[in-house]
């Protein structure tokens, strides 16, 4: 595909199969199919070469291979045609014009020599343009390459005519922009030729230099998968293909390795560098018992895992098959960009013949009518329309993933630019959500780890986690009774112990004390032989960067809500600690889409945050949900955004990557229509040299390209604060 409108004319030719859903991407040049049927491909394929293109199945394993020679090839023979183009086209466009300029340093035969030197140029190095719009007309089809190609065999066969029989040329009139040139030079077309088929293979070259670039960093994450694997076999190591990796197998990674799969800490510790994966600046220690995720590098130590996600179940897998999916997804600016493609070409064509036959019937000579029509049907070229939206949101989304920051699709960013009010859940967002006991009493802690190792209450972990640090063991436990909601009554060595709230201290005959709370933190009472022997507080700690994540959020004119189902007390206490004025508390999980909905029907544009586990079906009614994940279960949140960075501040990150990216379509978007807009009535009242048409049309396609490349540098400019 040379261009929007191929990939437009790919899309119905595969849609109009039964039963058949298609979505044609020009950017990443991959169609991506939905139907049934065992003979999917073979339809789907054949539909692609009766379109006049070829396709074939992508093999995950060889795709980026495959893509990637195709690309060097591809870049390679633009490469030697623009090299030889030029070579040529420069010494003729200098000599054409001086000795149309300078009657008296003509020689005989000057135009026939200007003539053979300019054949190379508007055949072979232009081949790629008649090849595609032979290809074109022959399933009745216009494209981009369709213009080009005209305004190429036009100029070159006016100039031939011109040269040829001297009788056809008209007299009078000067060039347009070389107004000291007489129009009755009819080599100069010549410089028109060669200098369109330079400047659109120079803008067709850099432009898939450039969209290769955008597609390594969309495919960054792809490729940081290792190849091999060191696993354990019948007691002996033994390195084998990453994909044979079986769940549960044990693996390990040497210092300076990547971790070929997500797997869990046996043996060992080191400072795992996850940048590359989840954008982390810093390593993160890990020892036995934590996890690691495949793609990551072990820096300084040698780790020994148990292998629990393989393949496309990894954590890397689906950030790269999430990323991948967004491109499916196109916005409704992009539904209308695509519709105007259709129907633009042909309209240009009619266009520069209507200007031509205007010209021609206002009595201008025939030369400047020609020019005139060339120059129309040069500068309209609708490339920069085409590229606009895919090669800002390839760029933007490679840029994300490797950032931690997983953009689904256009959704995402149109909701970005809109939202005033983000909603923030607590537990397991703002907070670790693991318990941490506070404030306990050494003498009680032996009594209170003995009740709870007995118990699966969160709370109970908490104890157990402290006990163990602390280096205390539980003691046996007998008449042990779990009351739900309330907490747990046992005999520990002979002494009846109670550990739980109020109502089961009451309920036991141990006096009530005054509160539950204490700050951010919920008090548990513990009760022996009927006494109130003391209390202990559980907290779940905020996490470290959750400050300045809401600060940045602040910046960014956001309005920030804390939304828990904690008592209003706990709740109250950590929205003042972070700065948080808007508190709804005391929300049952089932409840929290409600408040979403009912911030929205006061005319808030709200995000939302959770950390997508009872959090699904308020992110799914937000305008925009981000969803936190600290597992490997991505592909299956209800959210628009997935953030796998551990540092909050991947929130408002986020955030400004999709307001940004959107920002780079909606200014490509604006320059690709005000450039044919502004241009296009410029070149048809004849102020245009189509020369100036042509070089006009290629910068306009590539100012579109690299203002999308400049997504690449998203975070890494300093901050403006």
């Amino acid at each position: 595909m040379t261009c929007a409108a191929c990939a437009n004319r790919v899309e119905r030719a595969l849609n109009k199969l039964d039963g058949v859903t298609a979505s044609v991407n020009y950017a990443t040049e991959r169609a991506i199919i939905t139907g049934a049927g065992p003979d999917l491909a073979a339809r789907a394929t054949s539909a692609v070469d009766k379109a006049g293109y070829d396709a074939t199945v992508r093999d995950p394993e060889s795709a980026d291979e495959l893509a990637e020679q195709l690309t060097i090839k591809r870049v390679t023979a633009l490469r030697r045609r623009l090299i030889v183009a030029i070579l040529l086209a420069i010494p003729l466009m200098d000599a054409t014009i001086v000795l149309a300029a300078v009657p008296s340093l003509r020689f005989p035969g000057w135009e026939i020599v200007s003539l053979v030197v300019a054949l190379p140029v508007v055949t072979w190095a232009a081949y790629p343009f008649h090849r595609a719009t032979i290809r074109n007309l022959r399933h009745r089809a216009v494209s981009m390459d369709t213009l080009v190609s005209l305004g190429i065999i036009v100029s070159f066969g006016w100039a031939a005519v011109s040269v040829l029989l001297p009788g056809a040329s008209n007299t009078g009139g000067h060039w347009p922009g070389l107004s000291s040139i007489p129009l009755d030079t009819g080599a100069l077309y010549l410089d028109v030729a060669a200098g369109m088929t330079v400047f659109q293979l120079a803008g067709r070259y850099f432009e898939t230099r450039s969209r290769r670039r955008a597609a390594d960093v969309f495919g960054a994450l792809s490729r940081l998968a290792t190849p091999t694997a060191r696993v354990l076999r019948d007691g002996a190591e033994a390195d084998v293909p990453t994909g044979q990796v079986v769940k549960g197998e044990v693996v390990i990674v040497k210092a300076g390795e990547i971790v070929p799969v997500d797997g869990t800490v046996l043996e060992g510790a080191a400072a795992v560098d996850t940048s590359v994966v989840t954008g982390e600046p810093l390593p993160r220690s890990v020892r036995a018992g934590d996890s690691v995720i495949g793609g990551t590098i072990s820096t300084d130590g040698r780790l020994v895992l148990t292998a629990t996600a393989v393949g496309a179940h990894t954590q890397l897998a689906q950030m790269a098959a999430v990323a991948e999916q967004a491109q499916e997804r196109k916005a409704r600016i992009q539904h209308t960009v695509d519709r105007i493609i259709v129907w633009f070409v042909p309209a240009v064509i009619a266009l520069a013949i209507a200007v031509t036959v205007g010209w021609i019937v206002s009595g201008a000579p025939f030369q400047q009518a020609m020019g005139t029509g060339i120059s129309v049907l040069v500068i309209a070229c609708p490339c920069a329309l085409g590229l606009a939206t895919p090669t800002a949101l390839m760029v933007g989304i490679g840029r994300g993933a490797t950032l931690g920051i997983l953009i689904k699709g256009q959704d995402a960013l149109e909701a970005s630019g809109v939202i005033d009010t983000i909603v923030l859940d607590k537990t397991g967002t703002l907070t670790t959500g693991e318990l941490v006991v506070e404030h306990i009493d050494p003498d009680l802690l032996p009594y209170v780890v003995s009740i709870e190792h007995n118990s699966e209450h969160p709370i109970a972990r908490a104890v157990e986690r402290r006990a163990t640090a602390d280096g205390v063991s539980p003691h046996p436990v007998t008449a042990f009774e779990v009351r739900p909601g309330q907490g747990a009554v046992g005999v520990v060595e002979g002494h009846r112990v109670v550990v739980g709230n109020a109502t089961l201290l009451e309920s036991e005959g141990v006096p009530a004390p005054v509160a539950e709370e204490r700050g951010a933190g919920s008090v548990v009472f513990v009760g022996v032989d009927g006494r109130l022997a003391g209390s202990f507080v559980v907290a779940d700690r905020l996490r470290p960067t959750a400050g300045a994540a809401v600060e940045m959020l602040r910046r960014q004119g956001l309005r920030t809500v804390l939304l828990t189902g904690d008592s209003e007390v706990v709740a109250r206490t950590v929205a003042a600690e972070l700065g948080i004025e808007d508190v709804q508390a005391e929300v049952l999980p089932a409840d929290k889409a409600a408040v979403i909905e009912r911030l929205r029907a006061d005319g808030h544009r709200v995000a939302m945050v959770g950390d997508g586990i009872n959090d699904a079906a308020a992110l799914a009614t937000a305008d925009l949900g981000l969803a936190v994940v600290s597992g490997t279960d991505i592909a299956l949140k209800s959210a628009d955004i997935i953030l796998v960075r551990e540092d909050l501040r991947v929130i408002p990150d986020a955030i400004a990557l999709a307001r940004r990216t959107r920002q780079t379509i909606h200014r490509n978007l604006i320059w690709a229509f005000g450039y044919n807009v502004a241009a296009v009535p410029i070149a048809a009242a004849g102020l245009l040299n189509p020369l100036i048409a042509a070089a006009a049309m290629s910068l306009s396609s590539l100012f579109v390209t690299y203002n999308s490349l400049r997504l690449r540098d998203f975070g890494t400019e300093p901050d403006p604060e």
